[in-house]
Parts: structure tokens; C-alpha cells; sequence
């Protein structure tokens, strides 16, 4: 899943520096006791297994590290959070500027009482397995869920009837400044697959409220989720989370099957036959095959329904067409 600090929808923004990556960049940037890798490919890191390279890829050594980075970096390179990927297209061209990838202590999990408070870089079924092996109840439904805790919070991630909004408490986030601020959860303004948080801030952690529970009961749940979803998900497959969000009163997937959409393919992209509201990589798609196929399931829908379908998975950085004009 994608979260923090800037959207790269509109692919003009620093596609200068994305063409020369290596000597243009690295030498702007303040030192910082992580590392920094220029030119780092991130296809094999997506579950869509598609996209271009990060003009710089930024893992922080901790929460310091990140905070003095971004104080002092130029405010006019792009800089984004990329985390388990799960719900997001990298575009073919590549990301420009600096690609942040949390881990370390970014993905430490520790329980307070009922409460589990949890790095953004923890995986959302890890923290649900840490509050069933404490038989604490209520974070059931993240095991449902693929990609971190820093991305459910960007989307208000839900599943299964509950939503991040109904179990968070708090989060702390830095901003492009570097300065970390404290939110509760009622100043997040969470509604359905949005948060209302200022798209500059980093969530670095969130706490959870839990109640006991039975530690059986728990763990059935939590497989009956696991059965669920590899039953009705083309969850072994190369693909992301739901591609689209439901809109009001509908479900994606419904509207995309009656307007036969099911199995429709672009290039190597395909439209899942399991589920439909899914998107597949077969073998040799493209993110350009997907993001394309994408675009003629919604004026399909559009057409037969007359509902514009939202896009749930995040698109990301430059096209090839943009990076291959820049560079010429």
C-alpha cells in the first residue's frame, strides 16, 4: 500500500530529475546514517510485480534519521512513502525523487494493556496475529487485509464490517519539515477509504484499542478470514487489493461484472475472473497494461451504468511516453 508525502498523479512534477537519476540527485540530498541507493528498481517489490526504478530509495536508520532527512532535504524534491506495495501501481518510468521505505523500528510491535501500539511499517496481518497471541480482540479484520499499518491509515483500510477508524485511538506522523506531531483519532477526519490528514505527513505509528478476548475464538476467526479470502480473492496471484472502492449503495465488482467486464484482458493485464474487481498481471504485464486496463473497466462501467468508478489502487510516478520525451 502507498502513504505520505506527495501523490504523483500529475506526472509533470520532477520528471527532470527522474532522467538522470544517479548525478543529478544524491549530492543534493543531506547525509543521513540509513542508506540511500540511487536508481533502485522497485518492480520486484510490488505484488503486481510492474513498474520503474526510484530515482533514490531512502530506508532510514530510525525516527531521527527520518525527522533530520526531511528538514533538511529541498523542498522542491519530490519525496514519497512506499510500503508493502500491495495496493499500488508504479508507473513504468520510474518515481522521481526520494522514495521512502520504512523498517527497523518502524515495524516493532509492543502491547500496553489493551492497547497494541504499532510501527507503520508492520505488516496489518502481523499486527493482528500479535493481538490474537495476547487474546486481545478486535484487529481480527487486519488479518484481511494486504500491505502495512501506514497505508490502512492513509485509506482508512476496512474489511470485514470494520474499518481502521473503528479500532485506532492514535497515531503520531512527521511532517515535510521534519517536526512529528501527536493525532487522535477524531482530528484524522476517517471516512470511507479516505483520511483527512495533511498529505505531507509520514505516519511513523499508530496505537489500537483492544478488548480481551478468548484466544480460541480469536484465532477462528481469523482463519475463517484466511479461508474467505483465498476462496472468493485471486490471492496467490500477481495482483493488489480491490482495485476500485464501492461506490455508494453499490458494489464495484457487481457493476464491473454486469457490464462484462470479467476476464477482459490489455496486454498482460487481465480482469480476474475469481473476483472482479481485482487485476492480474498473467506474466508479462506492464503497469501501463493495468493502469490501461483499469481505465476501460471504469468507462465500461460508466457506459452501462452511469457510475464513475474511483480508483482505490494508488498510481504512481512517470509513464515511459513522459520519461522517454523528457529525455530526449
Amino acid at each position: 500500500m502507498l502513504y505520505g508525502i506527495k501523490n504523483l498523479l500529475s506526472q509533470p512534477m520532477g520528471l527532470n530529475s527522474c532522467m538522470n537519476p544517479t548525478e543529478n540527485l544524491i549530492p543534493r540530498l543531506p547525509a543521513v546514517r540509513g542508506r540511500l541507493r540511487a536508481n533502485a528498481p522497485l518492480a520486484g517489490q510490488t505484488w503486481f510485480r510492474v513498474g520503474g526504478a526510484a530515482e533514490v530509495l531512502f530506508k532510514p536508520a530510525d525516527a531521527a534519521d527520518l525527522a533530520e532527512f526531511l528538514a533538511q532535504c529541498p523542498t522542491d524534491i519530490p519525496i514519497q512513502v512506499i510500503g508493502a506495495s500491495s495496493n499500488l501501481i508504479i508507473r513504468d518510468g520510474g518515481l522521481p525523487g526520494v522514495s521512502i521505505k520504512l523498517g527497523g523500528e518502524f515495524a516493532e510491535v509492543k502491547i500496553n494493556g489493551d492497547q497494541i501500539i504499532a510501527g507503520t511499517a508492520a505488516l496489518d496481518t502481523t499486527i493482528a496475529q500479535h493481538a490474537a497471541n495476547a487474546s486481545l480482540t478486535g484487529l481480527e479484520f487486519l488479518s484481511g487485509i494486504p500491505g502495512t499499518i501506514g497505508g490502512a491509515l492513509r485509506m482508512n483500510a476496512g474489511a470485514y464490517g470494520t474499518e481502521i477508524k473503528d479500532i485506532l485511538y492514535s497515531t503520531t506522523a512527521i511532517d515535510r519539515a521534519g517536526k512529528i506531531h501527536t493525532i487522535s483519532v477524531q482530528d484524522l477526519d476517517l471516512t470511507y477509504r479516505h483520511c483527512g490528514a495533511p498529505s505531507d505527513w509520514i505516519f511513523m505509528s499508530a496505537t489500537f484499542r483492544t478488548t480481551p478476548g478468548d484466544a480460541t475464538e480469536i484465532q477462528n476467526r481469523i482463519a475463517e478470514i484466511k479461508f474467505a479470502r483465498e476462496t472468493t480473492q485471486p490471492v496467490r496471484s500477481r495482483t493488489g487489493g480491490s482495485t476500485f472502492a464501492n461506490p455508494e449503495g453499490y458494489k464495484a465488482w457487481q457493476l464491473i461484472d454486469a457490464a462484462g467486464c470479467r476476464g477482459m484482458r490489455t496486454g498482460g493485464a487481465k480482469v480476474s475472473e475469481l473476483h472482479c474487481n481485482f487485476l492480474l498481471n498473467t506474466g508479462d504485464a506492464t503497469a501501463a497494461d493495468l493502469e490501461n486496463l483499469g481505465e476501460q473497466v471504469r468507462a465500461r462501467v460508466l457506459e452501462h451504468s452511469g457510475i464513475e468508478l474511483r480508483w482505490e489502487i494508488q498510481r504512481i510516478g512517470v509513464p515511459p511516453s513522459a520519461a522517454k520525451q523528457e529525455a530526449a
